[in-house]
C-alpha cells in the first residue's frame, strides 16, 4: 500500500513549527508523507489542501481553525479526502460566542490597542514560549487573522455527517477553550470517526494522538 500523503493545519494564529512539533513522529511511525504548510490567512489554507491534492486523495487535518478549515474542505472535496486527523475542533457551524472565538478576537483587541507583549504577559510556559514565535511571525497579518478567525465558520452536523472516511479525532477533557463537547459532536456526527481524549496537564504532544485514532478507524474500515 502506497504511503499515505497527510496535510495538516494550525490552528488560530499558530503555526507550521507547532503542527509539525506535535505529529511528526507519530506520522512518521505510520510511514505517511507528511506536510505541514506555511500559511497565515484562511484563504491560505484553504489553497495549501488545494494545492497538495496531486490526482490521488490525500488526508488532511489539523488543529482547532485548522480543523474547522480541513473539514470544510473534505466536505466541499469528498473525492479528495482519504481521511481527517483532527485535533481539539473549536465550535460547529457559527462560531456565536464559542470561547475560542471570543478569545480570538479578545486577543486581537489587546494586540491592536496595547501591544503584543501584553497579549502574551498572560501566557506562561510552553504555551508563552508558542505564542511568542508564532505572533511574532504574522507580523502585520496577526490582528486581521484573529478577527477572520474569530467570525470564521466551521462545517455543520449535517455537513459533518457526510464525510465518509476514516477521521482521527483527539479532544481535551478539561479545555475551557476547546469544549470535549464540541470533539465528541463531530465524532458522532462523523460515520467513521474515532474520538480520544486528553487533559490540559499531557499538552501539546498528546494532541498527536488523533493519529493513532486515525489508524484505528483505517483498521474499523477495513
Amino acid at each position: 500500500m502506497p504511503a499515505e500523503t497527510v496535510v495538516l493545519l494550525p490552528g488560530t494564529a499558530s503555526d507550521e513549527v507547532f503542527v509539525r512539533s506535535v505529529f511528526a513522529e507519530p506520522l512518521s511511525q505510520v510511514g505517511a508523507v507528511f506536510t505541514a504548510p506555511r500559511v497565515r490567512t484562511l484563504s491560505e489554507r484553504l489553497t495549501a489542501l488545494e494545492n497538495a491534492f496531486r490526482g490521488h486523495p490525500i488526508v488532511v487535518g489539523g488543529v482547532s481553525l485548522g480543523a474547522h478549515v480541513a473539514a470544510t474542505w473534505a466536505v466541499r472535496n469528498p473525492d479528495r479526502c482519504a481521511g481527517l486527523i483532527l485535533a481539539l475542533p473549536a465550535w460547529t457551524g457559527a462560531p456565536h460566542r464559542a470561547p475560542a472565538a471570543l478569545a480570538a478576537k479578545v486577543s486581537a483587541g489587546v494586540v491592536r490597542d496595547e501591544g503584543l507583549a501584553t497579549a502574551l504577559s498572560g501566557t506562561t510556559g510552553w504555551l508563552h514560549d508558542e505564542l511568542s514565535r508564532a505572533w511574532h511571525g504574522y507580523g502585520d497579518q496577526l490582528v486581521p487573522h484573529l478577527e477572520e478567525a474569530s467570525e470564521s465558520l466551521a462545517p455543520t452536523l449535517d455537513e459533518l455527517k457526510t464525510v465518509n472516511v476514516p477521521t482521527g479525532i483527539v479532544g481535551c477533557t478539561d479545555d475551557p477553550v476547546h469544549p470535549i463537547e464540541v470533539a465528541r459532536a463531530w465524532a458522532e456526527a462523523i460515520p467513521r470517526a474515532v474520538l480520544v481524549t486528553t487533559t490540559l496537564d499531557a499538552y501539546p504532544r498528546a494532541l498527536g494522538r488523533a493519529v493513532q485514532a486515525w489508524q484505528q478507524a483505517r483498521q474499523e474500515m477495513a
